[in-house]
């Protein structure tokens, strides 16, 4: 039932009616591949509205979240391990992960703003690990490290937005998590600021070069 449900949303369903006509609608071919049950008269009925209100309104958000999560973690582990072990360096390539916060399309009410999620999305092949509803975008620094804990992060690298790029929140990640970290620094933070513009760049040999357009830049 939470599988279709989901496939609904992806199909652009935004309320409990859509997710049971996304059901009614779907070809006997699709619902069997989805595992909808079979009648003994060889017809398969999707959820109603009913069902599907009760179901969701069961379920801990936050569970299923972990769950699906740690799903996808280890068929992204089981995907990309065989790339890193035959690295031409002999030394492998280590995970990237991306720490970042979007506003849910979609979830706006008439009553409500958009709900916020701070979420860890690994790079390359993009997949969600890790996700946690925030307030609002300025709370994302306090569910930084709730957010990684349950993730195994050693020799992961992590990259994340200026609003993440705290003390407290890149001792945690050497310290606790042995992960590596690429942190942005803005003039907002004067001291570290000042020590990175004093190092010599200009010493330092060009090793990657990489361009790209989107939203109307380069």
């Amino acid at each position: 039932m939470l599988l279709v449900c989901a496939c609904a949303a992806v199909s652009g369903a935004r309320s409990i009616d859509e997710l049971a006509e996304w059901g009614q609608r779907a070809s006997t071919a699709l619902l069997t591949v989805i595992v909808i049950r079979r009648h003994l008269l060889r017809w398969r009925r999707t959820p109603a509205p009913a069902t599907i209100g009760r179901v969701l309104g069961a379920v801990d958000g936050d569970a299923l979240d972990r769950a699906v999560g740690a799903y996808l973690a280890d068929r992204h582990r089981a995907a990309t391990e065989p790339a890193q072990a035959s690295s031409p360096s002999g030394f492998g390539l280590s995970r990237v992960i991306a720490v970042d916060g979007k506003a849910l399309k979609g979830s706006a009410r008439l009553i409500a703003t958009r709900r916020h999620l701070l979420s860890a999305v690994t790079h390359g092949t993009v997949v969600t690990l890790a996700q946690v509803e925030v307030g609002a975008k300025m709370n994302e620094t306090t569910h930084f490290c709730p957010l990684l804990a349950p993730l195994d992060l050693t020799g992961t690298v992590v990259t994340f937005d200026a609003l993440h790029s705290v003390k407290s929140n890149i001792s945690w990640l050497v310290e606790t998590k042995k992960a590596h970290y690429i942190a942005v620094i803005k003039t907002n933070q004067p001291t570290v600021h000042a020590q990175l513009a004093a190092l010599p760049w200009q010493s330092i040999a060009v090793q990657h070069t990489a361009s790209g357009a989107g939203h109307g830049r380069r």
